[in-house]
């Protein structure tokens, strides 16, 4: 059994008492040759006493960390392990395997060299901070273990288990001589009051070459941070993942492909005598063989088959429960409590007590067993909770997180994890979810949480008080950190964002105007936040009456977006779909329709159909048709868009409103105004439920309903 723990405190006990036997011990000494000599004799030998005992009680002294010291892998004695005494390659988070029954006392699978190896030898002997990239069970996390073993025996083995252990790995980190510092699952540890750039920095810059910093992530993880992904985010979601992009951009890369080459199949062979390489390469043909090892696709087929009436029911919502807060966007491991909590309407919801479910301790017992003898669906334990298996989170046809998960977890989380909650019901368009989580957070003081949840705000329907509070927030950081500075600048665009919103166009036109010319000062005439600026500048410019020249700007912005970032990237599609907007808006509307359909097949092309400019084009396409007459062709666009739009972003959100309104004009047009002005009565009655007094789509659609003669 391995001497490392986490946490482990017994040992630190008894090696403080070992101290205090040696300083008692030496006090004797002292004493008794005072008591029994005298004069030059007893003080030397009170010297040599005193010399002896402090050398011993030094050596037998703990080296305890501060008592703040959070939860980092230790010995059992409390100390921070050397790698190579890191001797299990679970204590580094490595997927447990079935242990071989064949081999006397079991132990995991032999390592196979993988094909990436030396390149990953190679980056962690020059780079500082590396990154490991793969699929769930795809071996990332082995191959890290055994490069880092054989690559710093010698180092000191700083692993933070939570993200709030990290403050102090890096105490830990910085004061040892030579340390590397594991983050496994990184993307657990990036969010608030995670890992930062300036933080890195100042570990790496401290000590260069004393501490390597190497970790690992899943592949649809990392893929959230990809550039083309920007552009599907606004106010605090871009925020936040840029901060969170900027960390990953300081590591060196490794990628692990799932499936094994042949030539790593090739190295395996030797050790077929392992039952469970044996498998793994009988089965390759379907699954990766680390995969297989890792039980994951058994696991994922023993928790779809438990629903069965009389299986293990309760066990099997207790593991979606786990899930989906992991899917949430929850970090931290959960209780044995919350999922006894959390999980009845899951069970409720696939038939309750028809499925004579198991009571609540035998379907623990079952999710947490090792199935097929590894990892279970459920990992962690009473005292530190529970995550659900990371390979679940993949599964194929998984529904969207229910409500009732997210109410029951925004009042069970920290406020830490609610501002990581909030992101993620920002990003998944779960708005008053968004404003709930972020308001928690902005009243623990979170950092970043109050110029978030000014976003989400504005973004539920709210804008002017999005705009008063952004107001205060872009004043306090040019306070504080000047007029140009990043975070600055992000608080002034969403200012000016939110103050078109809130109608007033002109104020907005020139808050943009003056930050296209101070970001392009100080980010550089190339940075995104100066396209975004010049974006917004030519929306405000036209929506405000002067399509010329918003059709002059934009001509200009598509231009240096298709050679910075192509014809496919969202950004130049957003661009080219402004442009055929106001270029239709100032007569051209043969042209501009021609053209926004030509633009639809390249964003069904490039982005998918239910991207969010795809859905932005179907809605300009069907309002070119409304402009020119087409009324049937305009309600069909307007009905599919807003079924679609509903789908995906929920029937509150303000988008989806102004669709149903753009639906019930489309209505009046064909000649069925009964049926508009009872749409009219429903959209009035939500649009005065969600959004703020005044906003232009209640003014439109009172205003509507008043023409059809509605109330």
């Amino acid at each position: 059994m391995s001497a490392y723990l986490w946490r482990g405190g017994g040992g630190r006990r008894r090696g403080w008492i070992r101290y205090l036997a040696a300083v008692a011990a030496g006090a004797l000494a002292l004493m008794l040759a005072a008591v029994w000599t005298s004069g030059p004799l007893a003080t030397g030998i009170g010297a040599a006493v005193t010399t002896v005992y402090g050398l011993v009680a030094d050596l037998l002294r703990p080296q305890r960390e501060p008592q703040d010291s959070g939860e980092l892998l230790r010995s059992r004695s409390g100390r921070i392990p050397r790698v190579l005494h890191v001797d299990r390659p679970e204590l580094a988070g490595v997927h447990a395997a079935e242990p071989d029954q064949v081999t006397e006392g079991g132990g995991p699978p032999p390592y196979i060299e993988r094909d990436v190896e030396p390149e990953l030898r190679q980056a962690v002997t020059q780079a500082r901070f590396v990154l490991v990239v793969g699929e769930s069970t795809a071996g990332k996390t082995r191959l890290a273990y055994e490069v880092v073993r054989s690559c710093f025996p010698r180092h000191a083995f700083v692993r933070p288990m939570t993200r709030a252990a990290l403050a102090e790995a890096f105490r830990v980190a910085r004061r040892r001589r030579r340390a590397v510092l594991w983050l496994d699952d990184l993307e657990d540890y990036l969010g608030a009051q995670g890992l930062t750039v300036a933080a890195l920095a100042t570990l790496l810059d401290a000590r260069p070459g004393r501490v390597v910093v190497l970790a690992t992530m899943r592949s649809e993880e990392h893929r959230r941070y990809d550039a083309r992904e920007e552009s599907r985010l606004t106010g605090s979601d871009r925020d936040a993942w840029r901060m969170q992009r900027e960390v990953l951009s300081m590591a060196a890369v490794i990628r692990l492909a799932r499936r094994w080459s042949d030539a790593e199949c090739r190295r395996a062979e030797p050790f077929r005598h392992d039952p469970r390489i044996r498998q793994a390469l009988n089965g390759r043909e379907r699954f990766g063989i680390a995969e297989i090892i890792a039980a994951g696709p058994e696991l994922l087929a023993s928790w779809q088959n438990a629903w069965a009436p009389g299986a293990n029911p309760r066990g099997a919502a207790v593991v979606a429960a786990a899930v989906d807060c992991r899917r949430a966007g929850l970090r931290c491991p959960v209780t044995r409590e919350w999922l006894r909590d959390l999980h009845p309407p899951y069970l409720d919801g696939r038939g309750g007590g028809d499925l004579q479910p198991e009571d609540f301790d035998d379907a623990m017992r079952w999710a947490c067993q090792a199935a097929y003898a590894t990892s279970g669906l459920l990992i962690g334990n009473y005292s530190q909770g529970y995550l659900a298996f990371d390979y679940l989170l993949n599964a194929p046809d998984l529904a969207p997180v229910p409500d009732h998960l997210w109410d029951a977890l925004l009042d069970l989380v920290a406020p830490t994890d609610a501002y990581d909650l909030g992101l993620v019901a920002h990003q998944e368009a779960r708005l008053t979810r968004a404003v709930t989580a972020l308001e928690r957070a902005r009243g623990a003081g979170i950092p970043g949480a109050a110029f978030s949840l000014a976003i989400a705000v504005g973004d539920a329907g709210q804008p002017r008080r999005a705009a008063g509070e952004l107001r205060a927030l872009a004043q306090e950081r040019a306070a504080a950190l000047g007029p140009a500075h990043p975070d600055t600048l992000a608080a002034r665009h969403q200012l000016a964002f939110f103050t078109g919103e809130s109608e007033n166009l002109r104020t907005a036109t020139t808050l943009f105007r003056e930050l296209v010319e101070d970001t392009r000062r100080e980010l550089g005439p190339e940075h995104p936040d100066t396209l975004a600026a010049r974006h917004q500048l030519a929306y405000c410019t036209g929506e405000g009456g002067d399509a010329d020249t918003a059709v002059r700007q934009l001509r200009a912005l598509l231009d240096d977006r298709l050679r910075l970032l192509g014809a496919a990237h969202p950004q130049t599609i957003a661009t080219r779909r402004s442009l055929i907007w106001f270029t239709g808006l100032r007569g051209e509307t043969d042209r501009a329709d021609r053209e926004m359909r030509e633009l639809l097949s390249d964003a069904l092309r490039s982005l998918g159909p239910l991207d969010p400019h795809t859905l932005a084009i179907r809605s300009s396409l069907a309002s070119f048709a409304a402009l020119a007459g087409r009324a049937d062709e305009a309600l069909a666009g307007f009905d599919a868009l807003a079924a679609d739009r509903t789908t995906l972003l929920g029937v509150d959100h303000p988008h989806v409103l102004h669709t149903r309104l753009d639906q019930a004009r489309a209505l009046a047009m064909v000649g069925r105004p009964t049926e508009a002005a009872e749409a009219l009565v429903r959209i009035t009655a939500d649009a005065r439920r969600i959004l703020e007094p005044g906003h232009r789509h209640l003014r439109v659609a009172e205003q509507l309903l008043g023409e059809l003669g509605g109330r």
